[in-house]
């Protein structure tokens, strides 16, 4: 099934990358109106209002423990499917939401359906790549994805300008329904009829069984969900750290969006370098330098007022650059030794690191209030732990027994 040798079709990372972007259109358009939600809905506590965006997490994590069993037995294109429709639902009760709870009910449907596309096009990757060279596609992939963040608020902050922030939600509605349009003329079905697995109450439980065997694929899930945790701290209260504390609400999407960049560019140098000097090397260099990066801020402002914007950006700029060399990797390495179960597999990797991440960026969060020193501590924290993970992960077998 896997075509190792295969060279990337551009048309094929670009598509993969779309059906990931829906998920950063979904979280990212928003931010820029997450205050005029607030006063449409009644609610005005903005530490309230970062839940419009850890919730939709909720959703992509619960999603995937339903949409990767099945995939595994009836197939990646109708989950796919299945998914959009749900995604579609919940945008409408989005619009219609006429307080915090309802809206954030829909914020969890949506992250319901967009595990579906989120979760399979991993599962279509794995079914089609493995090794270095899966890590060298889901380098490009997320490259191509980072665009979306890029560029997200910005657009967000235009529609909002210029219909209200319930045209973000309909521009939404319409890029799913394109990539739907795309997906089903382009893509062929990557599971194979000999791969497919009898769908059982059994699945499930089976699926898990099989994916806890692998030590590493269990660590690599863990460190995957430590980082995403501490980047969601940044994600759920960068709309109040540059509008609130720093009095940027107009140029906020600009510097969002830079930041973004920073990934984007670490992500496409992780591809075109990964083959070279291997996933695992590149990402344990990058974790120490996240670490050092967070550690260094963390000790240099505690107990002082923020510094000046151009020292925050520099700092988050080096910060975002390591996860670039980060993320993609650290599944690429949980997702190689399970592709026999890549739908389920992928499900439960995702279920566990997103699920992972929401109490640590709702518990850090609630200390980002009047300054940003909690943020970079939370990256510290997290940040060494993954570090930790990644070495007890990687010792040789006898020095492994020995510390224990």
């Amino acid at each position: 099934m896997e075509k190792l040798n295969q060279k990337p079709n551009f048309e094929f990372v670009a598509m993969m990358a779309a059906l990931m972007s829906i998920v950063a259109l979904a979280i990212d358009a928003i931010l820029p109106a997450i205050s005029n939600i607030g006063e449409a809905i009644n609610s005005t506590d903005s530490t309230d209002h970062q839940l419009l965006v850890t919730m939709i997490f909720l959703g992509l994590g619960v999603g995937q423990l339903f949409f990767g069993p099945i995939s595994d037995s009836f197939g990646r294109k109708p989950v796919v499917y299945m998914g959009f429709s749900i995604f579609l639902v919940a945008s409408v009760i989005c619009l219609m939401a006429p307080s915090l709870e309802v809206m954030v009910v829909g914020r969890i449907l949506q992250g319901i359906g967009l595990s579906a596309p989120r979760t399979i096009s991993i599962s279509i990757i794995r079914d089609t790549y493995e090794g270095d060279y899966m890590a060298k596609i889901m380098s490009f992939v997320t490259a191509f994805f980072i665009l979306v963040p890029v560029v997200a608020p910005a657009i967000g902050k235009l529609i909002l300008d210029a219909t209200g922030w319930q045209g973000i939600f309909y521009v939404q509605m319409f890029f799913v329904l394109i990539v739907a349009f795309w997906f089903w003329k382009r893509q062929q079905e990557t599971l194979h009829a000999e791969y497919k697995i009898p769908f059982t109450r059994h699945v499930f439980i089976d699926g898990v069984k099989e994916f806890v065997k692998y030590r590493e694929t269990v660590a690599f899930t863990l460190i995957s969900g430590l980082v995403t945790g501490a980047f969601l701290v940044y994600l759920s209260s960068a709309q109040h750290i540059f509008e609130d504390q720093y009095a940027l609400k107009e140029v906020f999407p600009y510097i969002f969006a830079g930041l973004a960049i920073s990934i984007g560019l670490s992500t496409f140098m992780n591809g075109t370098l990964v083959m070279r000097f291997g996933m695992r090397r590149l990402s344990l260099m990058a974790t120490i330098v996240f670490c050092m990066v967070a550690l260094t801020y963390s000790f240099l402002f505690l107990n002082s007022p923020n510094p000046s914007i151009y020292v925050l950006v520099g700092f988050l700029s080096v910060q975002f650059f390591c996860l670039g060399f980060m993320w993609g990797n650290f599944r690429s390495i949980a997702m190689e030794p399970i592709g026999h179960i890549a739908g389920i597999g992928a499900a439960i990797n995702g279920f566990v690191s997103t699920v992972l991440s929401i109490p640590i960026a709702t518990f850090i969060g609630d200390f980002v209030k009047d300054s940003v020193w909690p943020l970079f501590a939370g990256l510290a924290i997290c940040g060494m732990v993954a570090l930790a993970l990644f070495l007890l992960t990687h010792l040789p077998k006898r020095k492994r027994i020995a510390a224990s």
